[in-house]
Formats: C-alpha cells, sequence, structure tokens
C-alpha cells in the first residue's frame, strides 16, 4: 500500500469514528447524570409505631442503600423509642421527620449519613468522637504471593459494622475523627488487628498469611455460595488446582480439554480442542487471553490447546448469558486469567513429559513491579533427528508457547499490566513440503481506582492468527499465506453506588483486517484473495440491583455497530447465486453499517441462603465466522465477515435454573433449561469452494435454527473425594430453504445424551487418583444410500443432510499422582503423574469412509479412530 493511500484510510478511519466517540462520550454523561439523579431522588415509605429509631435507622439504611454512622457512646440512646409514617417521601425528609421532637441530629455526606447526640444524653465517652468524617482506604493482599484478597471482611470494632474488599482487594470506611481498632479476618487466613488514628494518615494496608494450621480449608478467590447467589447462569468455574487433578491426554493438562467435561459441552471431533456449547458451532465461541482474542486455541491440530497450565491462574466459561461488556459470538465465552502474583523471590515450576516440556519463572523488580514468564515445547522432531533414514531426519514437527506479563503498581489506585504471547505450530518433510499456523497476542491494560465505589480499566489489545503452506516440486515452489489480525481499544468501568446497586457501563472499538489469501509462486504474478478490513464497535450499560434480601435483578443493553469499509469489491447474487454485477469502494471508505442492540436481563431469587432460582433473557450477534464444512475443524480455518449480502447471525437465549448447596457448600446441585433461536444462522452449499475462493459470499446459505436441553450437575467441592457428575439432554436444528430441500436437519453438533464423571481421591498425602469417564450420542452424518456408474467408475448417492448418527462415543481415563516425601529447608519439590486415556481402548471413530466399487454393489465402509490405549508419564516440579 502506498504511504498517500495509507494516509488517507486513516484520516477516512478517523473521521468516521469521531461521532462514535461523540456518542460514548454522550452516553457517559448520561450516566452521570443518571447516578447523580437516582442519589437526589432516593424516597421512602416507613410506618411505624413505638419502634427504636436505631431499628427505623437499619430498615432506612436496607431500603435506601446509604450507609449510617454513628459514634458508639449514643447507641444506647438511639434505642429511643418514636413514631414514623413517610409515604414516598425524600429521604431528607423522612430523617427530619425521625429526629424532631428528639436530641438527635443529622447530616448527609454523599452516600453516607452521620447521626450526631446531645451531649447531656451521652454516657462516659470511650474516646474523643468527631462527627467530621475521613475516609479510610486500604488494600488486603495474600502475604506470601501479593495477590489481592476479594470478600475480606474489615470491621470496626468501636461501631460494630464494617466493609469488605473488592476484586481489586480494596475497601473504604468512612470514619469520625479518632482511634479505632480494625479487624480483618478471611477464610484461611490469621486474622489482623490493628489501631489507628483518622489524624495521621487515610491509608491503611494488610498483609495477610495463611493459617498452616487449616489443612482442610480450600481458599479460594470466589464466594463459597457464588453459585447460588450470582444473577448469571450458565457459568462453570475451574481452579488451575481443580484442572491438574484431572486425567490428562499424553500426560499435557490441558484446560480446553477440562472444560469438555462439563455440561452443555461438546468436543468437535476426537482429542480436539474445537467445542461446542449448547449446540453451537466453534467458531460461535469467544476465547479471550487476559483481555484479547484468540482465534485458534489449538496445537497439534487439536490434541493440545495454547494455554500453558503453569501460567495460568482461573477460568470462567459463561454459556449464552455472556458478562454485558463482551459480545461477538452467539455461543460462549471463555475468559482466561494468567497469574498476576507478587513474590520477592524467583519461583518456577515446569514438567517434562513425553510430548512436550515447559517451564515457568515469576518474580520482583522492586516493591512495585512483578513478572512471569512461561515457555512451552514439544520436541517429536528431535527424535526424528535420530533416525537414518534422510526422509525422515530432516522432517520437522513440533509446537512452541511463550508467555510473559508483567504487572507495574503505579500507586495504590493505579495499575498497569503487559501481557503477550506467541505460539506457533511448524510441519515439515524434507524440504518438499512445511506447514505453519500459529497466534501472537498482547494486551496492555491500565486500571484506576477512583474511590471505593468505581474503577475503571482502560486496555488496548493486538491478536493475529495467520497459518502458512508451502511446497518445492521439481524447482517449482508454491507459498500460501493466509490469516486474521485485531486491533481493539476498550475501556470499562464498575460503579457500586452502593450495597444494592452496581453499574457496569464501557465502550469498545475494534479494527479487524482479514487476509484470505496469498500465493506466491516463482516466475508467475501473485495470485491474491483481496483482503477485507471492517470496524466493530459496542457501547454498554448494565445494572445489578438487589431489590430485597432475596430478590437480585440485573438488567442491561448493549449496542453493537459493525462497519465494512473499503478498498473492496461487492458483489451483487442472483436468485441462483450467480454474479450479476458488482461495486468498487475505495480505501477506506465506509460502505455498510449494521447496528444491533442486545439487552440482556437475569434475575436471582433466593428460596433460602443455600439454595436459589435463577432465570434470565440474553441477545447475542455475531458478525464474523469461519467458513469451513467440516465440523471438526482445522488450521485451514478462514474467517470471513458481515456483509450487504450477509448479514449478522442472532441468538435469542431464555433459560432458568434450580441451584442448591449442601453441608456447608460441600455439594454444590444445579438444574438448568434453556431455549436458544437463531436467526440468519450460516451453512455451506453442497460440495462448496472455500479456500482461496473471491466469490466465497456466493456459496453461503443462511436460514434459521434452535436449540434446547437441560443441564444437571452436582458438584463435590471438598474432602479426600472431589468431582462431579453431569447429565445434558439437548437438540440442536437448523432449517435452510437451499439445503435438505428446506427441511429441517440436524445440526453437525447434536448428541442427544451427555455424561461426564471426574472424580479425585486422595489416598494419602503421597498418592491420590483420578479418572474421567465420557458418554455421548454419536455426531450426525450423511452415509450413502446408492450409487450410480459413470465410465465404469461409481459415485455415491447421499442420504439427506445428517439423517444418520455414527457410533456412540465413551471413553475412560485413569491417573495416579505421588508426589515424594518433602525434605524440610529444600527449595525443589515435584512429583510424578502416571496416565492412561481412553483405560479400555475403545476405538471411537474418527472418520468414516466408503468404497464404492465393490462387486457385491455395496459400499464397503472404513472407519478410522485414532486413539488405542495411550500411556504417558510427566514429573511436574516447582521451586
Amino acid at each position: 500500500m502506498k504511504v498517500k493511500d495509507l494516509l488517507t484510510q486513516r484520516q477516512t478511519y478517523f473521521l468516521e469514528t469521531t461521532n462514535f466517540y461523540k456518542i460514548i462520550s454522550l452516553v457517559f454523561g448520561l450516566i452521570l447524570l443518571t447516578t447523580a439523579t437516582f442519589a437526589q431522588q432516593t424516597r421512602l415509605s416507613i410506618d411505624r409505631k413505638n419502634t427504636p429509631i436505631i431499628s427505623i435507622l437499619s430498615e432506612i439504611e436496607k431500603s435506601s442503600g446509604y450507609v449510617i454512622l454513628y459514634p458508639e457512646e449514643i447507641k444506647t440512646d438511639l434505642n429511643q423509642k418514636v413514631t414514623l409514617s413517610a409515604v414516598n417521601k425524600p429521604i431528607e425528609q423522612v430523617l427530619h421527620d425521625l429526629f424532631t421532637g428528639t436530641d438527635f441530629s443529622y447530616k448527609i455526606i454523599g452516600r453516607q449519613i452521620a447521626i450526631s447526640g446531645n451531649k447531656k444524653l451521652r454516657k462516659a465517652p470511650v474516646r474523643k468522637t468527631s462527627s467530621t468524617q475521613v475516609r479510610i482506604q486500604g488494600k488486603v493482599t495474600d502475604a506470601q504471593t501479593g495477590e489481592p484478597l476479594s470478600n475480606v471482611n474489615v470491621f470496626v470494632k468501636e461501631l460494630g459494622r464494617g466493609a469488605s474488599t473488592n476484586e481489586n482487594g480494596s475497601f473504604s470506611i468512612s470514619l469520625g475523627e479518632g482511634t479505632y481498632t480494625l479487624r480483618v479476618s478471611y477464610i484461611g487466613y490469621l486474622t489482623s488487628l490493628q489501631t489507628i488514628n483518622t489524624r495521621n494518615g487515610l491509608t491503611c494496608n494488610f498483609l495477610l498469611h495463611s493459617d498452616t494450621e487449616l489443612s482442610e480449608v480450600l481458599v479460594t478467590a470466589r464466594k463459597k455460595d457464588e453459585n447460588v447467589t450470582r444473577t448469571n447462569m450458565g457459568v462453570d468455574k475451574l481452579t488451575i488446582s481443580e484442572i491438574k487433578r484431572m486425567p490428562a491426554l499424553m500426560g499435557e493438562v490441558d484446560i480446553i480439554k477440562a472444560i469438555q467435561l462439563l455440561p452443555g459441552v461438546q468436543p468437535t471431533a476426537e482429542g480436539g480442542s474445537g467445542y461446542s456449547v449448547r449446540g453451537g458451532s466453534a467458531d460461535q465461541n469467544l476465547v479471550m487471553l487476559d483481555n484479547a482474542t484468540v482465534y485458534n486455541a489449538s496445537h497439534m491440530f487439536g490434541f493440545f490447546s495454547v494455554f500453558n497450565n503453569d501460567v495460568v491462574d482461573n477460568v470462567e466459561l459463561y454459556k449464552g448469558d455472556l458478562p454485558i461488556k463482551y459480545g461477538g459470538r452467539l455461543s460462549s465465552l471463555l475468559d482466561v486469567g494468567l497469574k498476576d502474583s507478587y513474590t520477592d523471590k524467583i519461583k518456577g515450576s515446569g514438567g517434562l513429559g513425553l510430548i512436550s516440556s515447559r517451564l515457568m519463572l515469576e518474580g520482583s523488580l522492586g516493591e512495585k513491579t512483578n513478572w512471569m514468564i512461561g515457555a512451552r515445547r514439544s520436541y517429536a522432531d528431535l527424535f526424528l533427528k535420530l533416525s537414518s533414514d534422510k526422509s525422515i531426519n530432516k522432517s520437522i514437527i513440533y509446537f512452541y508457547d511463550l508467555n510473559a506479563k508483567m504487572t507495574h503498581r503505579i500507586s495504590d489506585r493505579d495499575k498497569l499490566s503487559l501481557n503477550l504471547y506467541s505460539g506457533n505450530d511448524k510441519f515439515g518433510a524434507s524440504s518438499v513440503a512445511e506447514f505453519s499456523y500459529g497466534n501472537r497476542v498482547g494486551s496492555l491494560t491500565w486500571s484506576h481506582i477512583y474511590n471505593e465505589g468505581l474503577i475503571s480499566k482502560l486496555s488496548f489489545n493486538a491478536t493475529n492468527y495467520h497459518y502458512m503452506l508451502q511446497s518445492e516440486l521439481d524447482n517449482a515452489s508454491i507459498k500460501w499465506q493466509a490469516g486474521i489480525t485485531d486491533l481493539a481499544l476498550r475501556w470499562d468501568w464498575n460503579h457500586t453506588l452502593n450495597q444494592n446497586l452496581t453499574l457496569s457501563y464501557g465502550a469498545t472499538t475494534t479494527y479487524h483486517h482479514f487476509n484470505p489469501g496469498l500465493i506466491k509462486q516463482p516466475d508467475y504474478p501473485d495470485f491474491k484473495i483481496p483482503n477485507n478490513n471492517t470496524l466493530e464497535h459496542s457501547l454498554y450499560w448494565s445494572a445489578e440491583h438487589k431489590l430485597n434480601e432475596r430478590l437480585t435483578v440485573r438488567y442491561g443493553l448493549r449496542l453493537a455497530i459493525f462497519q465494512n469499509m473499503g478498498s473492496a469489491t461487492v458483489y451483487k447474487y442472483d436468485n441462483n447465486y450467480e454474479v450479476s454485477d458488482s461495486t468498487r469502494y475505495g480505501s477506506g471508505k465506509i460502505y455498510h453499517t449494521y447496528y444491533r442492540l442486545e439487552p440482556r436481563v437475569g434475575m436471582v431469587y433466593k428460596l433460602s441462603e443455600s439454595s436459589s432460582i435463577k432465570a434470565n433473557y440474553a441477545r447475542n450477534t455475531q458478525f464474523i465466522q469461519i467458513a469451513n464444512n467440516s465440523s471438526s475443524g482445522s488450521p485451514l480455518d478462514l474467517w470471513f465477515p458481515a456483509s450487504p449480502n450477509i448479514k449478522p447471525q442472532t441468538a435469542d437465549m431464555v433459560s432458568a435454573g434450580y441451584f442448591k448447596n449442601f453441608n456447608n457448600n460441600a455439594f454444590e446441585f444445579s438444574t438448568e433449561i434453556y431455549y436458544k433461536k437463531m436467526d440468519h444462522v450460516i451453512d455451506f452449499a453442497d460440495h462448496a469452494t472455500l479456500l482461496l475462493n473471491d466469490k466465497l459470499e456466493g456459496e453461503v446459505r443462511t436460514g434459521t435454527g434452535k436449540a434446547y436441553g437441560i443441564e444437571l450437575m452436582l458438584k463435590k467441592n471438598t474432602g479426600k473425594l472431589t468431582g462431579f457428575i453431569n447429565y445434558t439432554l439437548s437438540r440442536s436444528e437448523r432449517t435452510i430453504p437451499e439445503i435438505n430441500e428446506g427441511k429441517t436437519y440436524l445440526s453437525p453438533f447434536d448428541k442427544t445424551h451427555s455424561i461426564n464423571i471426574s472424580t479425585s481421591y486422595e489416598l494419602s498425602k503421597k498418592w491420590s487418583i483420578s479418572a474421567a469417564w465420557v458418554y455421548a450420542t454419536g455426531n450426525p452424518t450423511s452415509y450413502p444410500t446408492g450409487r450410480f456408474e459413470i465410465g465404469g467408475e461409481y459415485f455415491p448417492i447421499y442420504s439427506g443432510r445428517n439423517e444418520y448418527r455414527k457410533k456412540d462415543y465413551h471413553r475412560l481415563d485413569l491417573s495416579v499422582n505421588y508426589v515424594p516425601t518433602h525434605k524440610p529447608g529444600k527449595k525443589w519439590s515435584g512429583e510424578w503423574n502416571f496416565s492412561l486415556y481412553n483405560a479400555y481402548g475403545q476405538k471411537n471413530p474418527w472418520i468414516i469412509t466408503y468404497d464404492q466399487n465393490t462387486p457385491s454393489g455395496i459400499p464397503n465402509a472404513k472407519m478410522t479412530y485414532l486413539f488405542g490405549v495411550v500411556p504417558s508419564i510427566t514429573y511436574n516440579f516447582k521451586f
């Protein structure tokens, strides 16, 4: 591209997006105005006779969301009984009526109400106090790792009240001038006590030390009853410790393989990293690594994922009901978070396996900066070099990962994080052919805490997925390159107005660059499929509102905008999908725009402290998709965007569920039902040409789809025996006029029944065993039902689309873990893992082919399976 053209394109992009950012500013202004108005217009209705003032104050606090503060020495005097009647009155009027005729006065400071009393009423004061409010802020972190701790109790002994830390470990309390004792407590940690004087400073940080005597306590980053209380449905969380306890293929613990055991999730192929969620295709899943998109999460054609478990901290899967700040996919969000802990010493972990090895190191640069770097590589190619056969020892087959993360705490309120990832697969044979594919991902995030209720995250993200295929035969060389690149800017805000109302709002803008294919041949002109450029924007706003102790609702709206940008040639197709006309658009020209509204609503109603019912509705829109007519996927997947010819896919999903915990949250039970209706769902014409086709849109066929089902899950979290069992009953269908004669047919990802059992048992401190058994109905497929002859060759006549099924799938995996005795004072520790994949050698179908040229005239079916029994051994270590 010429410099002049590049400048013209950037100038056009700036002009087109200026209005978008004006909209952002307007929306943020309206949000802040709404927030201020809410604070000013709080109205209450209270009718109480002969009731203690302190009881009425407690009711006002719960109903209004205001925090009420008063000195400890007047607490007894607040038991004075009064009569109050107020109907839809402003809170100022209610307080005025409440204290009229008493010796108390009040003052409203922001979202806080300070109560003071007449000196004659006060008993002997315990300490000097003042109605002047001082805000004390601080942060609670793990003393060993430096990780922030959320949901920690910070209690003020003198006032009998306190606060809890947010997701960043921060807290804030408004106190009168004087001396107070703060008690900080958290399960699995020693309680910390600290005396403070509000005149000496406004910051008070705590380092909590693990309670080593509590050997049976499992410390997690979420509330134990979060599955009951949170408004989201279809959310599954896995810690890396849970994932590591599961049996692994070829000894490599894998995040993708772990989530394939969850209800509603199905692998798209044996041993692969592709997965279907609630009947959706693999490209309908959004995969995020620390805010950045990962377009292909597989290594070795799907046998391994791109996630090195040593650098991962936590994994969350959202099945349809995505967080409001995310969009762009119909089925799910897989959110993978990397480690971000502080340590004053260099630490490491890793593993040595039969297929690959890995290493992770972490440390600090001073008191404010921590870093982490991880690497993983397979080494089958190193063994191939030992062969005496030159055609083998020159072969190439390997993959690698590199992860790096650095976090710098600029201040108690500001944090800057940089995350980088690079991974690649490479295959080749004797310099004749070479194939490679990989991801490059980066994100830079600035987190800022304005106060205890307002937090923002501003991030710039870049991602690239690419593949290359080249061959050299008879002095002829061909090289094919393709891929997709994203540049994204997002700004997310979390605003806690009070204990009953939390807002989330923000905006994103993404530049997509699609490279469908470039072929280079010496002595011939390059063959290039024109690139595509698009812009994708979003604005969102959501509120989570606790209406009372039992009912919490969540409601929000997301505006998605998708723009096609030149240079481009847009073809017009007739009813037979033949090109009838074309239009050329210049570089940087916005020639088509889609606007889509995505409402999302959810609620949770607590039946008791340990049970609840939930319901939600969500609409999702998808603007980009993969051109692939195979359900198993491949590294040659070609992403292409919505356009004037292809409307965005949409999905409307409703779901409801019952959630129950037992034995102090040791057991979790849930059942969820869902119904998903899809419009403009995409499939491809029979025998479609998808790769290197500049008229790909002529191969696309669109219609409607639906998926529905029920999911049951029982999980045990504590004790020597842990694990889960789940069952899914589901159906997924498509109806597209030009496919299967317009008749409804099964989606390639339809599996009627699915059962997953995963369990781990600790035999002793040294030995533990794990097992996983999976069963699923066979995938839908089309079989030949006849044949015809042309020139002595026989060709199949196939059944309708997906009228038959492959054999049912089932498999048992086993694993044994041995931890040698750790010598005191020794920094190095290790453990051995022995595993069997497909322990009873089930031959599950991978590919079925047919030989039509048989004497009997009956096609001969041949089944190809990938794995028999696969043993492996891995040594894991840390120091």
